[in-house]
């Protein structure tokens, strides 16, 4: 591998990691990772220039796979407080005991409301999302929502697919173009490394639920905008209460970021057991980054194991909502 190509997979590991900063020579990240041959829109999608150099080297620099030079990585913009749900973190066990003890929320009853269609700027949009009685319902008003404008970018909607009464959600950041293509989610090299974690915990299909933040592919896989985000959130808000899962695995940063309200690395979220509206959630890897490092794939397989035992612990204390 040349020096040119073990740049740029540092930088990348760097920036999935969530680091901030990096010393390189006055350069913007972008035009560093341009001169590397990264593909482009790969920073900031806010508009705004690049950090320049700071005059020291971001937190968590171990390097191992590129010498010391380091470039200023933009930092995940802030979920804005109307993201999807407040997130914390605790005791996995602690955790465990009141998603098991909560109380069970009714459901909606079905109306004739609730199969029609979602468009922008209709009043009460997030009403209606929160009436649709069943995920293909769910999925039909995704089909044809305007809510922002990826659907007109976008070839086909991905609103996410598996068992209706699934125990395990794995929340993503986005369809790419082998899912943008079929219209399902995890389809590609990355989904073929997600399907193959599930069926190494014994798991079926029918037992877990796929799914992403946006239900439609961003032009040229670049990050979501704060408006899409805000735009899909009530249907895969929708989706984990229809479901109604026993443990929520959140693939990759912006994944994690997003359902937890937080800013943190994925390193500092990795590890504990957090909660999304009080269901217990894992935060690992995006199995796509598992494509570019290798030493990325045990730490995604322990956090998958840590699903699956919050899985068996739900299972020996009953349902949630029982006593």
């Amino acid at each position: 591998m040349n020096a040119r190509e073990r740049l740029r997979r540092y930088l990348e590991q760097r920036r999935e990691l969530g680091e901030t900063e990096f010393v390189l020579d006055g350069m913007p990240v972008e035009d560093v990772l341009s001169l590397v041959g990264a593909p482009p829109g790969a920073g900031r999608s806010d508009g705004r220039p690049a950090a320049r150099v700071a005059g020291r080297q971001g937190a968590g620099a171990t390097g191992s796979e590129a010498p010391a030079p380091h470039v200023p990585v933009p930092p995940p913009p802030a979920p804005p407080p109307s993201r999807i749900a407040e997130g914390s973190s605790t005791d996995w066990r602690s955790t465990l005991k009141a998603a098991q003890t909560r109380p069970a929320e009714p459901m909606r009853s079905a109306t004739p409301e609730a199969a029609l269609p979602v468009g922008a700027g209709a009043a009460g949009d997030a009403d209606a999302i929160a009436r649709l009685c069943s995920l293909q319902a769910v999925a039909e008003a995704i089909a044809s929502c305007t809510r922002c404008g990826l659907c007109r970018t976008a070839t086909r909607a991905v609103p996410g697919e598996g068992g209706p009464q699934a125990e395990l959600i794995c929340i993503g950041e986005a369809p790419g173009a082998d899912e943008d293509r079929e219209g399902r989610p995890f389809v590609g090299a990355a989904g073929e490394v997600l399907r193959k974690g599930l069926a190494g915990l014994k798991l079926a299909p029918e037992e877990y639920f796929i799914a992403n933040v946006l239900k439609h592919r961003p032009p040229g896989n670049r990050d979501p905008e704060a408006a899409e985000v805000d735009a899909c959130a009530p249907f895969l808000r929708r989706q984990v209460e229809l479901v109604r899962p026993r443990v929520i695995l959140a693939l990759g940063r912006f994944a994690a970021q997003t359902l937890l309200q937080s800013t943190a690395g994925i390193g500092a979220l990795r590890g504990r057991v957090h909660q999304y509206q009080g269901i217990p959630l894992v935060v690992t890897y995006h199995p796509a980054a598992t494509l570019r490092n290798d030493e990325w794939k045990r730490p995604l397989w322990e956090d998958m194991k840590l699903a699956r035992r919050l899985l068996d612990e739900a299972r020996a204390g009953g349902p949630p909502g029982t006593a």
